[in-house]
């Protein structure tokens, strides 16, 4: 595995350490990310206090995505609303309901259908005004801001288990790898059309700004 979410809590393997059997690579886990895009979200918004948590009822994962995320938002007195979209044509549906319940902002969870039609969900964000964050690939399309791993990394990282198992060793002997580089990206242009000033603090954190 490459890229794999949190391999742990979707049952890929049984500990990092020791993943047993016949997989092994390199996984992320969503929890840590999640909670860090509402702190990084309050930090760049501070008017925050409601925040939708859009993800696919469908993913394994999101039982400790939601409570990591809870936890961080007791911290930041930020209350969580889930809304969940099982597919495209559950999207606009999914924002009518964070509108009806006043919500301040979004944060888009990793999940296959979620990233493939990030472009969609950047534009219904922005035309409901609401501040967002998610994956790399929502910010690019779009999204004000974005915080997670370096996936190019961890696909280069992915050739070395294959090359230790071209020469003979068991995956089941590879302990699995966690990513160790994280990326922030904020899209100037949307936080312009949304009326935000992003704090210089902030800015002189992030790996790339989109203008």
């Amino acid at each position: 595995m490459a890229a794999a979410g949190d391999a742990v809590a979707t049952g890929l393997i049984p500990s990092i350490a020791r993943p047993g059997a016949n997989i092994t690579g390199s996984t992320f886990f969503n929890p840590e990310l999640a909670a860090k895009r509402l702190e990084l979200l309050k930090e760049a918004v501070s008017r925050v206090t409601r925040v939708a948590v859009l993800l696919n009822p469908g993913t394994p994962v999101n039982g400790p995505v939601l409570e990591a995320m809870e936890r961080t938002a007791g911290a930041l007195k930020v209350e969580l609303q889930q809304v969940g979209a099982r597919g495209p044509d559950e999207l606009d549906g999914a924002f009518s309901t964070m509108v009806k319940g006043h919500v301040d902002a979004v944060i888009i969870i990793e999940d296959g259908m979620l990233i493939a039609d990030a472009r969609g969900i950047a534009a219904l964000a922005a035309r409901r005004r609401l501040p967002s964050a998610g994956f790399k690939e929502f910010a690019e399309a779009g999204g004000l801001m974005a915080y997670g791993v370096n996936f190019p990394d961890m696909f280069r990282r992915a050739a070395t288990f294959v090359d230790k198992i071209f020469k003979g060793a068991k995956p089941a002997d590879l302990p699995v790898e966690q990513p160790t580089t994280f990326e922030l990206i904020i899209y100037l242009k949307t936080a312009k059309a949304l009326g935000l000033t992003i704090p210089q603090s902030l800015l002189q954190r992030t790996d790339d700004v989109i203008q």
